[in-house]
């Protein structure tokens, strides 16, 4: 009941291939008990821009696509807890930019996260209050952009230290693994 109550998150494909993307955005209210209102669901495929493939299914979207419902899941349903898995990987430079800024403004609003920019204008914030936000990735730029970055490596903790900075996540990354971790 916790886990459906207050977390959701995004990967990179939505979970049921044979729901369309309206449903895939809808299906953690269903789960829980608690549909979201179609309004809720219509303006999160809008701000991610697949207003025009509400109705269609993952296999018939492009990788980015299927990500962008991933993300109108998260801002749909407007969890405390947000885990990210990869929420990049599929994703052009600029698109990567802009879901980067979405889990910042689920974290506390634009400008909580070095680099955040604003909603466009006419889009209101899906934020209520902030989510607690955990985002793994392989990318430095894109860990950059949290407040804290925890560094793994072969299942270990081996840094934390705070975002903001690409070449010092990479370098602590590169020094856990010239350490003896994983190659």
């Amino acid at each position: 009941q916790l886990r459906n109550s207050t977390t959701s998150s995004t990967v990179q494909t939505p979970p049921d291939p044979t729901l369309s993307a309206r449903d895939n955005v809808a299906l953690p209210g269903r789960l829980r008990r608690r549909p979201l209102s179609r309004t809720a669901v219509d303006d999160a495929l809008e701000r991610v821009g697949l207003s025009d493939q509400a109705r269609h299914l993952p296999h018939q979207m492009s990788g980015g696509e299927r990500q962008r419902v991933a993300i109108a899941r998260v801002l749909a349903s407007r969890p405390d807890i947000v885990f990210a898995d990869e929420p990049t990987a599929a994703l052009d430079v600029a698109a990567a930019a802009t879901v980067l800024d979405w889990l910042a403004e689920l974290a506390g609003g634009p400008g909580a996260v070095p680099g955040a920019v604003p909603a466009p204008a006419g889009f209101s914030s899906p934020v209520h209050q902030p989510a607690t936000v955990l985002m793994v990735t392989h990318d430095a730029a894109a860990a950059a952009r949290a407040q804290h970055v925890l560094v793994m490596d072969a299942g270990r903790l081996v840094a934390s230290l705070p975002g903001g900075d690409p070449a010092a996540i990479s370098a602590a990354v590169l020094s856990a693994r010239g350490a003896g971790g994983s190659r």
